[in-house]
């Protein structure tokens, strides 16, 4: 049995969640997402708490109970307290600004980065070298802010880039002059 797959998810207070067929529907706070789960998949709701239950042990079967799990656990947890990823930017002259609905990013390149907010994300910039994304999809933010990084990935040289807060960039010697 999925270690993962086999934990209860509590249902706090506040959060409505009803079950429609194999779809799941999460109202709290936040707002609402909803949730296909896959056919094979069983999802239960008992006196607030919903579990997940599998019909065999194919690895197939193992796979999608863990997942379909984690992913109604993060809709329940995103409706009540939403998700966050902070990224920073690291280089001389290197800065993002708010522009309209989105933002721009000067990174070094000829030109500017306009970036638009994706919609159930908000991006919010408390100076010029950080980027909070946040939102209660789980998935978007991560999206959002894997699409901000790659604009320009921390190099191994200088490190100079946008980085997760907290990301570790391993270091490379440059050359060093023959003799």
């Amino acid at each position: 049995m999925s270690r993962i797959g086999k934990q209860p998810i509590e249902v706090p207070q506040g959060v409505d969640v009803t079950l429609n067929g194999q779809s799941v529907h999460v109202k709290g706070p936040k707002g609402e997402l909803t949730f296909d789960a896959h056919p094979d998949m069983t999802v239960a709701l008992d006196d607030g708490v919903i579990t997940v239950t599998r019909p065999s042990d194919d690895p197939e079967h193992r796979a999608l109970h863990g997942l379909t799990r984690v992913l109604i656990a993060n809709m329940v947890e995103g409706v009540v307290t939403g998700f966050s990823k902070t990224l920073e930017i690291q280089g001389v002259g290197y800065r993002a600004l708010q522009k309209g609905s989105g933002i721009e990013l000067h990174l070094g390149f000829s030109h500017t980065i306009e970036y638009p907010t994706p919609d159930g994300v908000s991006l919010d910039l408390p100076d010029q070298t950080t980027i909070v994304v946040t939102g209660m999809d789980k998935q978007k933010v991560g999206q959002a802010a894997a699409d901000i990084r790659s604009f320009r990935p921390p190099e191994p040289y200088k490190g100079k880039g946008i980085r997760y807060r907290g990301e570790k960039v391993r270091r490379k010697a440059g050359k060093t002059a023959g003799a």
